[in-house]
C-alpha cells in the first residue's frame, strides 16, 4: 500500500506542477515600455533578460515619432518610456501638462548633421538647405549644434529651445526648414545636409560617425525613463532602473554601437 501510496502522491505532484506551471510563468509584473525604434529597442532587449530575474516582463513597444510615446504613458497605456531627454520631456510637461517624471538616466546619443551630397561641412555651399527637427527641443538643440561649429550665431539667453527665429547671423545664408523628427533621414536626398538624431540614423542604416557635423558629448541630452508621477515610488521601477544599470548593459552598449551611443549612468 505504501509503494501505490508514494506512487499517486508522485503523480499527484507532478501533475499539479504541471499545472501550475503557467501560473508560475505569469507571476512576473508586466511593464509595457515604449521605445522609438534603434537604439533605445536593441538596449531594452538586452535588459529585458536580466529584467525577467527581478521578476519583471518587459513588453517593448516601438514608436515611430516623439509625441505618442508620452501621450500612451500619461493615459496608462504603458507603463514606462524610453526615448527622450530631460529637456524635451520639461517641455512636453509644460506644453501638454503631463504628469510625467524622470526616475533615471539610460544614454546619450550625440547628435549629427550628414549630408549625402557632401563629405565636410566646409564643402557645403552659400544659401543651401538644412533640414533640423521641428520640435523646440530637438530643434532647438541642432541650431545650437550649427552655432557651436561657429555656421550660425543666436540671440544671448536663448537657452536650450532657440527657434530659427533666434538666428542673428547666418554666413552662408542658410535655408533652414523644419520637418517631422522622423523623416529627417528621407530628406537626404532632397537637402544639402540634414540635422538627425543619432536613433533615426541608426535605424535608417546611416553610421553615425558619418556626421559632418557632431555635437560634442555635453549638457543636458541624456536620455532618460520616464513614468508617470504617481508611479515613481513603486517597486517595479527601482527593478527596472537596477536592470538597466548594469554592466553587462553597459558593455552591450559600448560593444554594439562603437561610441555612437554612450552609457550616461
Amino acid at each position: 500500500m505504501s509503494t501505490l501510496f508514494s506512487r499517486r502522491f508522485a503523480l499527484g505532484l507532478a501533475a499539479s506542477l504541471v499545472l501550475a506551471g503557467p501560473a508560475l510563468a505569469q507571476q512576473n509584473q508586466v511593464i509595457r515600455i515604449g521605445v522609438s525604434p534603434g537604439p533605445h529597442a536593441e538596449i531594452l532587449e538586452k535588459v529585458k533578460p536580466i529584467a525577467a530575474r527581478k521578476g519583471l516582463d518587459l513588453k517593448i513597444i516601438e514608436f515611430s515619432d516623439y509625441v505618442v510615446p508620452n501621450q500612451a504613458l500619461a493615459a496608462g497605456e504603458l507603463e514606462a518610456n524610453s526615448f527622450q531627454n530631460q529637456p524635451y520631456l520639461d517641455n512636453q510637461v509644460k506644453d501638454r501638462g503631463f504628469k510625467l517624471v524622470s526616475v533615471g538616466l539610460t544614454v546619450n546619443f550625440p547628435l549629427g548633421i550628414y549630408s549625402s551630397k557632401y563629405k565636410s561641412w566646409a564643402e557645403v555651399p552659400d544659401g543651401a538647405t538644412v533640414a533640423i527637427q521641428n520640435d523646440p527641443t530637438n530643434g532647438g538643440r541642432s541650431l545650437l549644434l550649427l552655432q557651436d561649429k561657429g555656421a550660425i550665431k543666436l540671440k544671448d539667453g536663448v537657452g536650450f529651445k532657440p527657434s530659427v527665429a533666434d538666428i542673428v547671423s547666418n554666413p552662408k545664408k542658410l535655408k533652414i526648414i523644419e520637418i517631422e523628427a522622423a523623416q529627417t533621414p528621407r530628406s537626404l536626398a532632397d537637402v544639402a545636409a540634414a540635422a538627425i538624431n543619432t536613433n533615426y540614423a541608426v535605424d535608417a542604416k546611416i553610421e553615425p560617425t558619418s556626421a559632418i557635423l557632431r555635437e560634442d558629448p555635453k549638457g543636458p541630452y541624456v536620455n532618460l525613463i520616464a513614468v508617470r508621477e504617481a508611479d515613481k515610488d513603486k517597486p517595479w521601477v527601482k527593478a527596472l532602473l537596477d536592470s538597466y544599470h548594469t554592466p553587462e548593459v553597459k558593455a552591450f552598449v559600448a560593444e554594439r554601437f562603437k561610441g555612437s551611443v554612450l552609457a550616461g549612468w
